[in-house]
């Protein structure tokens, strides 16, 4: 079963149950899909659908954070269901010492010698880790290991 089609069950599922909270959230994921899908001609593969979810993820994230400056507790709950919602469909995470290793290996296959080439190592190692961690975090760590 694809991912869409797991997410388009559980919102089904929600929708039955009950849960406002899963079945809205989910048909916010799903109209994201459908946008993307409509604006660019294609069908979405589980790939595609993973970057809409980590994109959904990152904007409730950045969200909760303005909310919580601004004392909006209400506003911070709404989000962070979302945010609930949306991580039961991304895969595991990887640790730390994995995606040191990537960046070891990818580092040693780029030649990168300095900062400056941040971005041949970056490009090796996002394809390895999309989906799987946080890109910030990995910048971090490869600006740390060719500094």
């Amino acid at each position: 079963m694809t991912l869409k089609l797991r997410i388009n069950d559980d919102m089904k599922n929600a929708m039955r149950a009950g849960d406002s909270k899963t079945r809205d959230a989910l048909r916010l994921l799903l109209a994201a899909m459908k946008q993307k899908e409509v604006d660019e001609r294609i069908e979405l593969d589980d790939a595609g659908v993973l970057a809409i979810i980590e994109k959904a993820l990152k904007q409730r994230k950045e969200s909760i954070a303005q909310y919580q400056t601004a004392g909006r507790q209400d506003l911070v709950d709404t989000e962070q269901a979302e945010v609930d919602v949306f991580a039961a469909y991304m895969p595991q995470q990887m640790s730390a010492e994995e995606i040191g290793a990537i960046i070891k290996a990818a580092v040693a296959q780029s030649g990168a010698a300095g900062p400056a080439d941040m971005g041949k190592v970056i490009a090796l190692v996002k394809p390895q880790v999309a989906g799987r961690a946080d890109m910030g975090e990995v910048s971090k760590l490869v600006k740390a290991a060719l500094a």
